[in-house]
């Protein structure tokens, strides 16, 4: 009798999604959003998001 060896099946590396620029861009985007609803509730999330992606940029 033989027995079968599987390799485990490796998982691909994940690409990125978005670049460098592309995080420039959106940052640029929020902060222009940002403008337009200032005086809004929702506009702490929007800061949080636009600061949030200044890390990674």
């Amino acid at each position: 009798m033989t027995q079968d060896t599987m390799e485990p099946i490796q998982p691909t590396r994940s690409r990125a999604v978005f670049s460098q620029e592309d995080f420039g861009l959106i940052r640029t985007a929020i902060a222009h959003y940002l403008r337009e609803v200032q005086d809004q509730p929702e506009s702490v999330k929007y800061a949080n998001l636009y600061h949030r992606l200044g890390r990674v940029a």
